[in-house]
């Protein structure tokens, strides 16, 4: 049998508690990006956790969550470099179904993934200087998004 602790450490640690907490993100349309990190460490500071992980869920199928330094520069370039690889258009299947003008936003936050998970480590995420928990809008039109936050650990 492997163990990677101690039995009493491993004991110790299997007592994990979690906390969640619901942002909602009001957003413009297509491209609009979110500095959501705030947000998370507070809902990280609140849970009372010092050790452990953070997941951070979009609701919906159009939106993606990820992290990137937050900056006009890469503000402007991470929507402009997804529609250089995901354009709009009518030739989707998603626009020959539905005909809603957003078959790529569909695939481009697809691209993206809808959570991340951020490791908590004394009771702080763990992100790299110029790292910042982004939200995305992907869809044609601005939307009420809900973003949820929800932390585990001890």
């Amino acid at each position: 049998m492997l163990r990677s602790c101690a039995p009493e450490a491993c004991l110790r640690n299997s007592f994990e508690t979690s906390f969640q907490h619901q942002i909602s993100v009001t957003t413009r349309g297509h491209g609009d990006t979110h500095d959501i990190t705030d947000q998370v460490a507070s809902a990280v500071s609140r849970s009372g956790i010092t050790t452990g992980i953070v997941n951070v869920f979009n609701v919906g199928s159009t939106a993606s969550i990820g992290t990137i330094e937050f900056e006009p520069g890469l503000q402007a370039d991470l929507p402009a470099i997804l529609d250089k690889l995901i354009p709009p258009s009518r030739n989707y299947g998603h626009e020959q179904a539905w005909h809603d003008g957003n078959g790529h936003s569909h695939l481009q936050a697809t691209l993206q993934g809808p959570s991340l998970t951020v490791p908590i480590a004394g009771g702080k995420l763990v992100l790299g200087t110029w790292q910042q928990i982004f939200h995305l809008e992907c869809d044609v039109r601005g939307r009420q998004r809900t973003v949820v936050i929800t932390v585990i650990g001890q």
